[in-house]
């Protein structure tokens, strides 16, 4: 499988994902700045954590008009992956490929830490492989409380949309575990077509033993043995 890690001005988690997957997981990955218009071929398009355009307008709202976007946009309608992570995910939104919205934190901070998700469906590639456990993955974030219409939240349950929820060790999922104000303690969502993901814990911080946390080496797991 080729991957493609878009790079915007202000990313600055491109080079952690396109490590994580040549070196920890084996795979080819390709480098795509965002004035590209060209996908070369990649089966699996990463928008990376960051801060696009410095966040100047609102996270992710200049990058979803990069050009590279256009693409993405094509690839996704055409039932091409897509993975945003972060401020990717906030890019996702900003370009209604995903739904809701990411607001400031409910503490008004930047929050870097690890913390805890387990999935919410196994409907999807990205967590088909997974347990139903908790995975101990890094959060870092200014913007990251998901929020939608309480329409919008209702359709995401019916349709098993609901990625991931931030939980505590063993799993529970309750507000005291939820480190940014999420509206039902959500961690990311997908579309309709299950082929967009968004998210906002890192995976692709948690995938040597290099760094003493391996869990997110099974949600790109998940994604290969899947579409293998």
């Amino acid at each position: 499988m080729k991957f493609g890690v878009i790079v915007f001005p202000g990313s600055n988690c491109d080079a952690d994902m396109v490590h994580s997957l040549r070196h920890d997981l084996q795979q080819e990955v390709v480098q795509l700045w965002h004035k590209d218009t060209d996908l070369q071929g990649c089966d699996f398009v990463v928008l990376p954590g960051g801060f696009s355009y410095g966040d100047y307008l609102r996270s992710g709202a200049i990058a979803r008009f990069s050009p590279i976007m256009q693409e993405v946009i094509a690839h996704a309608n055409r039932g091409g992956y897509v993975l945003g992570v972060c401020n990717g995910f906030q890019i996702l939104t900003e370009a209604g490929l995903v739904p809701g919205a990411l607001l400031h934190n409910n503490s008004q901070q930047f929050i870097c830490k690890n913390v805890y998700i387990k999935p919410a469906t196994f409907q999807t590639a990205i967590t088909q492989g997974l347990a139903a456990q908790a995975y101990k993955i890094p959060i870092a974030h200014g913007e990251g409380r998901y929020f939608a219409s309480t329409q919008v939240i209702e359709e995401l349950k019916a349709n098993d949309q609901i990625l991931f929820q931030y939980c505590d060790a063993q799993g529970v999922v309750a507000e005291e575990f939820n480190p940014n104000g999420a509206i039902d303690n959500i961690a990311g969502v997908c579309n309709k077509g299950r082929n967009v993901f968004g998210m906002m814990p890192h995976p692709e911080r948690a995938t040597s033993a290099a760094l003493s946390n391996t869990d997110g080496r099974a949600i790109f797991e998940s994604v290969l043995s899947v579409l293998a």
